[in-house]
């Protein structure tokens, strides 16, 4: 099964955003070394605990750093920009670095600050339209722009071939019947909504419909989850203590500057939280042998066709380590 691993660049606690971009792109290659087939940029705002503000700025620094792998986004908020520059960034990513390139979709909001900060118009009403976007940004990436629509009559640049590779990605129980109806790939985040992925995934097969303009014949659903993995389960449950603490700062209402190290965090509960033996946790957290375990009874209910993995493991080489671990064993 593939794999691929995404990003949230985590800011090293005693570190600067630099570091983060430096730590990608070395994690870029290690897995571009392993085989993993993709290498994607999350986009986070609001926090320097994370540096994955502008996942199109980073796909051309890590892509120019490899040679094979995948490089994307998962995921550019749609809800906050124009499908139009969207399609014009992505279409030179992919005249840079033609066949590399996958353009992974999805909104989500950052904060009431961040979310009107990032709009053009911030009179602060919200408008659903979603659908819309996703698909006049597939129009644009594609040249099908339906001839009847207000825009048909603009060119879209640079006019070269092909286009990068549009998936949706989504947490909740509405994005799938879209990427269906779409004919898209589709990426659910197992890591925010662990029990949403079976009846999510599910939805996604009923409601596919193959589309010419996609040029996918049959669903191609990606499951995507939080993975700690360590020589021993003790040392994973020590390295997933910083993303324990950031949740539980985030529910308390507060963004953190820079994620915690394992021993802040654990001063904070007072211990160790052990890993869960929940049939859907929100992180994976083990040695090879209990990841690959809890991993295996994920893929067999939701039969995916690949594999994503998210981790905010705070000390680089551990991160480096864990990736190694998971792709050994996947």
């Amino acid at each position: 099964m593939d794999l691929g691993i995404v990003d949230i660049c985590p800011t090293p606690p005693n570190g600067t955003q630099a570091d983060a971009f430096r730590n990608a792109v070395d994690l870029a290659q290690r897995a571009e070394a392993l085989g993993i087939k993709h290498y994607w940029l999350a986009e986070h705002h609001g926090s320097a605990a994370v540096a994955s503000h502008a996942p199109e700025i980073l796909i051309e620094h890590v892509a120019s750093a490899t040679q094979t792998i995948r490089v994307g986004s998962g995921a550019v908020l749609l809800n906050h920009y124009s499908p139009l520059k969207v399609a014009e960034q992505f279409r030179t990513l992919h005249a840079l670095h033609p066949g590399r390139i996958d353009l992974g979709v999805g909104r989500a909001f950052a904060g009431p600050v961040a979310d009107i900060a990032l709009q053009r118009h911030r009179d602060g009403r919200r408008v659903d339209d979603h659908a819309d976007q996703v698909f006049e940004l597939l129009s644009w990436l594609t040249g099908t722009m339906p001839p009847g629509h207000a825009f048909a009559s603009l060119d879209l640049a640079p006019d070269v071939p092909g286009w990068p590779e549009m998936l949706l990605l989504g947490s909740s129980q509405s994005s799938p019947h879209l990427a269906g109806q779409l004919g898209l790939p589709y990426v659910f985040a197992g890591f925010i909504s662990p029990q949403g992925a079976v009846p999510a995934l599910a939805s996604y097969r009923r409601s596919f419909r193959p589309s010419q303009v996609v040029g996918l014949e049959k669903p191609h659903a990606i499951l995507a989850i939080h993975v700690v993995c360590a020589d021993t389960t003790e040392e994973a449950e020590r390295l997933a203590m910083p993303v324990r603490h950031m949740y539980a700062t985030l529910s308390s209402g507060k963004l953190e500057r820079r994620l915690s190290t394992p021993e802040q965090a654990i001063a904070h509960f007072g211990k160790v939280i052990s890993a869960e033996n929940d049939e859907w946790p929100r992180f994976v957290i083990g040695d090879p042998a209990r990841v690959a375990s809890v991993l295996e009874r994920m893929i067999e209910q939701t039969r995916p066709d690949e594999i994503m993995i998210q981790d905010l493991i705070t000390d680089h080489g551990s991160r480096a380590r864990s990736h190694a671990l998971i792709g050994v064993r996947t």
